[in-house]
């Protein structure tokens, strides 16, 4: 469907114009059904994507800089999140003992069985959105994205 049928509009719009309102609208759908996947698990998915950046940490702790530098939206308030995912049980935070003004956080066995449960659905729910493109088209898009975002 055209996002000028879903918007509702019948005003001419430039091309630039229709495909920020596309990735947009795209963005949504997407973040609307993830969000469905994470509700029984009690997590945004900014707190899914703290799990996930210290499940990549392989053991090791990351301190709130490094969560905030790999976050997908970088606009999220770390601490914030961190201190929600303390109350599930789902991380630990300790001072480090090497210097006492940085905080560490490691994900507990707690944390990892969650992303372990939503791993295949949250493979599914990718698979789906991915199910109309081909795999050419699917690497043309990821490179028409990062084009369209670099400034």
């Amino acid at each position: 469907m055209k996002i000028e049928e879903i918007i509702k509009s019948n005003v001419k719009m430039s091309e630039a114009k229709k495909a920020v309102l596309n990735i947009i609208y795209t963005q949504n759908v997407v973040n609307d059904s993830f969000s469905e996947i994470l509700k029984p698990y009690d997590l945004s998915s900014e707190q899914y994507n703290v799990l996930r950046i210290l499940r990549g940490q392989k053991g090791q702790p990351a301190n709130m800089f490094v969560i905030q530098e790999r976050m997908l939206a970088k606009t999220s308030n770390t601490t914030r999140l961190v201190d929600k995912l303390l109350l599930k049980d789902f991380v630990t935070r300790e001072v480090c003992p090497e210097n006492r003004r940085k905080i560490e956080v490691h994900i507990t066995q707690k944390g990892l069985d969650v992303l372990t449960s939503l791993d295949p659905k949250v493979i599914e729910h990718e698979e789906k959105f991915a199910a109309n493109l081909n795999p050419q088209e699917l690497v043309q898009l990821n490179e028409l994205l990062e084009k369209f975002r670099t400034k």
